[in-house]
């Protein structure tokens, strides 16, 4: 995240403190006034230092972060949004990579056992101070249970970077991508990217497969269709395995006529991207590999042509 020299911040916070340091030297001291100059220098300097943006993921150790606000999205999903230690700092997340977050839970045997699980953020180092995480509380869940539990104030504990998934612009011409439930999020970070990047020449186009169980069970479509409404080159296509009466979208599990319909074909310029359960995940592999996409090795690379997050 980069910020113009003439930003307010900066004016407000830099150039004015400045230019008065050196005004008023020039009235009442002028005899000092090269001195002024040096220390208005410097003071602004440190200043302008201190405004800059800093990464706070570590990957090797866990850091606590503390819970900062709830958004209620159902009865079983929210939005968790931790603050980060300061208002100008950033994550330092790659676009399409993921934090692990780590807890130490008690067993059904009365032991504690430290679970750890991934998730991708739905905020981005495009947004100082704080990051945001959409998570899907199952009772069967170890940490999706834990976030649950969590009040304002509480902490968790993170750490990253993690996965082998780094976009880059322009890194393919077309992007098919296939969601379940909550494997929407690192979809909606690397979408969100794609549009943020077209001024500066970001092409690629998007059709995006969404699939869920029930029309209630759509996580962030507000987001996704305001997306769509803005960028002709995203296109979302959403499956329902229970649909309401008025649907127009597509029914049931998402199949190889659905890809073939929706879906970029396989070429040396595209990528097709998965994320949700494992079952899902699997045999969707299988799918795309019956209509001529390469096959998919058991833990993707950033190279394949068929990448599982």
């Amino acid at each position: 995240m980069s910020d113009s020299l003439l930003a307010k911040k900066y004016v407000d916070g830099i150039y004015i403190p400045a230019g008065l340091i050196v005004l008023g030297t020039a009235i009442l001291k002028r005899e000092f006034l090269h001195y002024a100059v040096l220390v208005a220098i410097a003071l602004g300097a440190i200043k302008f230092i201190r405004t800059q943006p800093k990464k706070v993921l570590k990957p090797d150790a866990f850091q606590e972060f503390e819970l900062k606000e709830k958004t209620i999205i159902s009865h079983n999903v929210a939005i968790y949004r931790f603050a980060l230690p300061n208002p100008s700092d950033i994550l330092g997340l790659p676009i399409g990579q993921h934090i692990s977050i780590g807890a130490h839970l008690p067993q059904p045997d009365g032991t504690t056992k430290e679970i750890v699980r991934s998730y991708t953020p739905v905020s981005g180092d495009h947004q100082p101070g704080y990051f945001d995480l959409l998570i899907k509380s199952y009772p069967t869940g170890n940490i999706s249970k834990h976030m649950a539990g969590l009040a304002v104030g509480q902490t968790i504990r993170v750490k990253g970077p993690k996965g082998a998934f780094v976009y880059t612009p322009n890194m393919v011409r077309h992007f098919g991508m296939i969601a379940g439930g909550t494997g929407i999020t690192p979809m909606l970070q690397v979408i969100r990217a794609i549009v943020r990047g077209r001024k500066a020449g970001d092409t690629t186009q998007v059709d995006l497969i969404f699939a869920n169980v029930t029309k209630e069970d759509i996580l962030l479509k507000e987001d996704l269709d305001a997306l769509t409404k803005e960028d002709k080159g995203i296109r979302v296509h959403y499956v329902l395995d229970k649909p309401p009466a008025d649907w127009q979208g597509g029914v049931g599990y998402v199949t190889g006529d659905m890809i073939t319909k929706w879906l970029p074909k396989p070429a040396e310029d595209v990528k097709l991207l998965l994320c949700g359960p494992p079952p899902m995940v699997s045999g969707l592999k299988k799918t795309a590999e019956a209509l001529g996409f390469k096959k998919a090795r058991p833990v993707s690379k950033l190279e394949d042509q068929i990448f599982a997050f």
